[in-house]
């Protein structure tokens, strides 16, 4: 054989031989680690055991359980950020209006300073003026009226103390202002410093939570079917096993606040959710519960984990309706109690305003935002939409990117 059809024969072989090659196994996108979640991109990707390299063995696809686990991770990753960030912005939006009203009295308080010393010059001139070339006693000894010379020069004293007095005063409130101003400044920098850093550290999880979305966009039906069978099998267990334990109240009635909340939440049912959302058109969590009581005359705070802290603590057994139900280990998630065990909430992306059961996510405990709201002697609780339970509590069957919050 010539060198020359050698080579072609080769080169054939080659070409042949990479195109036959099998692909390498393809990763999930990773986002950029953080440093709370640099192990959590890694598990997304299916690998043998073999590492987490692209050039990992293809394996058989990762299990409903597997994928569920992953899924809850991640959406309670993402809520908690968020409530965090929503958190940080409602402290935001009271330091700014303090800083606002600070300045304010501090443009009030120089206006006032530079009146009263205008005051007080033209009074010192009108005094240098009017003592001229004759001294005092000269003008009470040739004055028709020495008495009312003596009153007026009184007067005239008087009021030049008292001016004297008010721009000390108000200069004195001049500096204490300014400090105060400087001071409201300085926390605002502050503020939005740690907004930059909570809002960089939300979109982080986001970005994890849009790789898993793409996960989930690349199942099909049955695989989707077969997530939220897993999950609600779950739901269904824990909701049986709170409802015969007795831990729940018998019914109750709400408060009359309580019960506008609750017509107000059930209004919003089939609205979707939407990262940071306060209503009308969208919600998240906590955004339908504080819009709930703000409705009903009794503002709460805005996020979850600040409605855990500040509000009073119920026990399961006193649950009324109104009462706001909070879920996980760091009050990540809320609901409002509906009764009969179950709750109105707004679950997460991809999901509509429900009510679910209670038992749809892990308890934390209850609180009550109106405890010395006397119940009402009469109840009617509102009728529901026909579709008020449809969809899924989980949140898998349709999937939704990301929105940005406010």
């Amino acid at each position: 054989m010539s060198g020359r059809l050698l080579r072609l024969v080769c080169t054939a072989a080659v070409v042949t031989g990479a195109l036959l090659a099998p692909s390498p196994a393809v990763a999930v996108p990773d986002p950029a680690p953080t440093a709370d979640s640099s192990d959590s991109s890694a598990a997304l990707v299916t690998d043998g055991g073999g590492g987490t390299g692209g050039a990992a063995a293809p394996d058989a696809p990762r299990s409903a359980a597997t994928l569920l686990t992953e899924l809850q991770r991640l959406y309670r990753e993402a809520e908690k950020a968020t409530e965090t960030y929503n958190g940080t912005a409602e402290k935001l939006k009271k330091q700014r209006a303090e800083t606002d009203r600070l300045d304010a009295r501090l443009a009030t308080a120089r206006l006032s300073l530079h009146d009263s010393r205008g005051a007080a010059g033209r009074l010192a001139r009108q005094q240098y003026q009017s003592s001229g070339e004759i001294s005092s006693y000269v003008r009470l000894l040739l004055a028709r009226d020495p008495q009312h010379a003596l009153d007026q020069g009184h007067v005239i004293g008087q009021l030049s103390l008292e001016r004297a007095e008010t721009v000390q005063r108000v200069s004195g409130s001049e500096k204490r202002i300014d400090v105060l101003a400087r001071a409201a400044r300085k926390a605002l920098d502050g503020q939005l410093s740690l907004a930059g850093r909570q809002k960089k550290e939300r979109d982080a999880v986001r970005a994890r939570l849009d790789a898993v979305q793409k996960l989930l966009a690349s199942l099909t039906a049955d695989q989707i079917a077969e997530l939220n069978r897993t999950e609600k099998a779950g739901t269904d267990t824990a909701q049986r096993t709170l409802m015969t334990s007795g831990a729940l109240s018998t019914e109750r009635a709400p408060s009359s606040a309580g019960e506008r909340a609750v017509r107000y939440a059930v209004g919003q049912i089939g609205k979707p959710y939407e990262w940071g959302a306060e209503g009308p058109a969208a919600y998240d969590c906590s955004g339908l519960t504080s819009q709930a009581w703000d409705r009903a005359g009794q503002p709460v705070p805005r996020t979850s984990q600040e409605q855990w802290a500040d509000l009073p603590r119920v026990p399961l057994d006193e649950l009324r309706p109104g009462d706001l139900v909070v879920y996980f280990p760091e009050a990540t998630h809320v609901a409002l109690y509906l009764g009969g065990g179950m709750v109105v909430q707004a679950p997460r992306p991809g999901t509509d305003v429900k009510v679910s059961p209670i038992a749809a996510n892990p308890l934390l405990g209850a609180v009550r935002p109106d405890p010395g709201g006397e119940p009402l002697r009469h109840y009617t609780p509102p009728k529901l939409p026909e579709n008020a339970t449809d969809g899924s509590d989980e949140g898998y069957a349709s999937v939704a990117p990301a929105t940005e919050a406010r």
